[in-house]
């Protein structure tokens, strides 16, 4: 009966989506209803997931997304999809089961979508069914099926054909792969993976779920969200863990000091055992001692504990709390940076302690991170980790990669500065910054590349960023009439005095073909790589741009990345390390130029290519125009291959005419 009632539906579909693709823009709202309608009753037939993602590019075509949350997939957020699956409302569940189609089409290479590669899919589809685990082996429970009706069915097929049509016996085990392969970035952003692996733990609970080859993984994630060390194994709560740390003298604080440190310093995860154990360390002076234990310290955060004791408990006594727990391991690693000992440092920490937030920066932290704790505290937690994890800060989803770029350099190279910032903004809600002696203010500037208020960033960007943004639009707008390149005048002025004001770029700003590549990638090699530059490291890192590619080399868009360093990795290939401020920089950009982030002489944060790979994605470099190495010395056949890949992948439609 089922399977005539599919037969019945599907020409329905699709006459409903041949008139809605008919239909002029403006009148698509009248046309749409049919569409979700007959997808609904679709959606809730056996073989009905199959059918529609086999429309997938029918749909897209038709325009049922457009002027919806879901017209642009390459923004959607894997952790909403909790929401939609369990929401009222027949037209968002519909719509959200709908894009999910069109992303596995997508991911399996049947649908190649303009703004979303294969790989980009694939990844997403990953994140919705490990954030969707226990919905997905649960079924429909009573709580559901009340609130959704006979649509309650809807999440549940949907779930299980994404993971049959993935494999079932890959999901978990990718699930784990794709989370340490995040953690090793170090991301400063922590809560959607914190929930990935609370859903693991459930599914380890769950006796119909079978663990394969990924269960050692799964429990080191597990354990140290959950019970680090023995006295807390079996996650007793953490009123419990207290009254235990209570009665343990002091070698057995010792050890737990030591597996505390331990699963912290391996995942990058801090469990909130973790902050128990310090404060209950801290509120016992006799113990005190054993906190650079707690915090898993070299002889070099040892040393910079003991010279600034005071403002380090002050700090742990203000800042750290079971809420904010990964602002432990900020505070460990910015010790382990030495940067207190920069004199304006340790002062300007001193004042962010004590400093009174304005009523708009309050608002919104609370707004993004709710009330469990002050706002204060999560801005105090959000400067921490940016100044102990510099390259561990996400643009969120938001074409804001400059500001990030600005924030992430700032932490890196000139840590006071960055505090000033965010005392600008958090104090004042203004930040003034000068362009050419002329002084710019946040307040009184346009607005910039961000529409709205975006809530998915850390509490430091979530303040600074949309100051940044508009003073960084209005730069661009006082350069309209210039002949060049924006950026040439902008980065230096925005992100610092140690920018390179040497300028080149790889594209004709009038025409948008391609201009004097040879040349630029020339003097690129001549400024970054070693064996032409007189072996000269990169002193500051330098703000750079790249053409983003999909996974078939096609061009994306432009985006702002930091050249942080050139070097050997341990196979002996020179490789450019950057940092980019995309929430992952391990991505495909196709031709084989794959960006690695772990295991060729990364540090947390910093992405890497070949120097030629790199070089084939640069578009906008700058450099010390009095020191411009010896661009004579690079041979033109060296530069032949690089040629060739920029003009089959981005370049390949910006090829002047002859």
């Amino acid at each position: 009966m089922s399977d005539t009632l599919l037969a019945d539906l599907l020409p329905r579909m699709d006459e409903a989506l041949q008139i809605l693709a008919d239909t002029p823009e403006l009148s698509k709202p009248l046309k749409i209803r049919r569409v979700l309608d007959t997808a609904r009753r679709i959606l809730m037939q056996p073989g009905g997931c199959e059918a529609l993602e086999q429309r997938a590019q029918k749909m897209d075509a038709s325009g049922v997304f457009l002027g919806t949350d879901w017209a642009e997939p390459q923004i959607l957020v894997a952790s909403l999809t909790q929401y939609a699956f369990q929401t009222r409302d027949p037209d968002v569940l519909v719509l959200e089961a709908m894009s999910e189609l069109r992303l596995l089409a997508v991911a399996r290479e049947d649908y190649a979508h303009d703004s979303i590669s294969s790989v980009q899919a694939h990844h997403f589809l990953t994140q919705v069914l490990a954030l969707n685990l226990e919905l997905m082996f649960q079924g429909v429970n009573e709580a559901r099926r009340t609130a959704q009706g006979r649509a309650a069915i809807i999440p549940d097929l949907l779930l299980h054909h994404l993971a049959e049509r993935i494999g079932y016996e890959h999901i978990i085990d990718s699930l784990i792969d794709e989370i340490w392969r995040v953690l090793k970035q170090r991301p400063i952003q922590v809560d959607t993976v914190k929930q990935m692996v609370t859903q693991i733990a459930v599914c380890q609970a769950n006796p119909n779920i079978e663990f394969r080859s990924s269960g050692q993984g799964a429990d080191r994630l597990v354990s140290a969200l959950f019970g680090p060390t023995e006295a807390c194994r079996e996650d007793p709560g953490l009123e419990v863990y207290l009254d235990r740390l209570s009665k343990m003298d002091e070698t057995a604080l010792q050890s737990e000091s030591t597996g505390m440190s331990r699963a912290m310093h391996d995942t990058g995860l801090v469990s909130s055992y973790h902050v128990v154990l310090l404060r209950h360390l801290y509120s016992e002076q006799a113990l005190t001692h054993l906190i650079h234990e707690a915090l898993g310290l070299s002889s070099t955060g040892r040393e910079c504990l003991m010279c600034y004791r005071p403002l380090v408990m002050e700090v742990i006594d203000q800042a750290i709390h079971a809420e904010t727990a990964q602002a432990l391991y900020g505070l460990t690693l910015m010790l382990e940076r030495g940067i207190l000992y920069q004199p304006p440092v340790a002062p300007a920490l001193w004042r962010q302690l004590s400093l009174t937030l304005n009523p708009v920066a309050e608002e919104r932290l609370s707004l993004a991170y709710g009330d469990a704790q002050p706002p204060r505290v999560r801005l105090l937690e959000g400067v921490l980790c940016m100044l102990g994890l510099p390259l561990g800060v996400g643009q969120g989803n938001n074409p804001t990669c400059q500001s990030a770029r600005a924030l992430s350099m700032w932490a890196y190279n000139d840590p006071d500065y960055l505090l000033q910032m965010v005392v600008w903004a958090a104090r004042d809600d203004e930040i003034v910054m000068h362009f050419e002696g002329k002084p710019i203010s946040s307040q009184t500037s346009q607005s910039g590349l961000a529409s709205g208020l975006v809530l998915d960033q850390d509490p430091v960007s979530l303040l600074v960023v949309p100051h940044l943004d508009r003073i960084y639009a209005e730069m661009g707008r006082r350069c309209v009439g210039r002949d060049e390149d924006p950026h040439r005048w902008i980065n230096p002025e925005f992100h610092g005095w140690w920018t390179g004001r040497g300028f080149r770029i790889a594209v004709d700003i009038a025409t948008g073909h391609l201009q004097n590549l040879g040349e630029f990638l020339r003097y690129f090699y001549a400024s970054y790589h070693p064996f032409f530059n007189d072996n000269q490291p990169v002193i500051h890192p330098q703000p750079a741009g790249i053409a983003v590619t999909d996974t078939a080399g096609r061009f994306i868009g432009w985006h702002a990345i930091t050249i942080q360093r050139v070097g050997l990795d341990p196979d002996q290939i020179m490789r450019v390390y950057f940092y980019n401020p995309n929430n992952d920089s391990g991505q495909n950009w196709g031709h084989d130029v794959v960006v690695s982030t772990a295991g060729r002489g990364e540090r947390f944060g910093e992405a890497s290519l070949p120097f030629e790979q790199f070089a084939s994605r640069l578009y906008i470099f700058h450099y010390d125009s009095l020191e411009p190495g010896n661009p004579d010395a690079v041979e033109t056949t060296l530069l032949d291959d690089i040629v060739a890949m920029v003009e089959k992948s981005w370049g390949s439609e910006r090829i002047p005419d002859i």
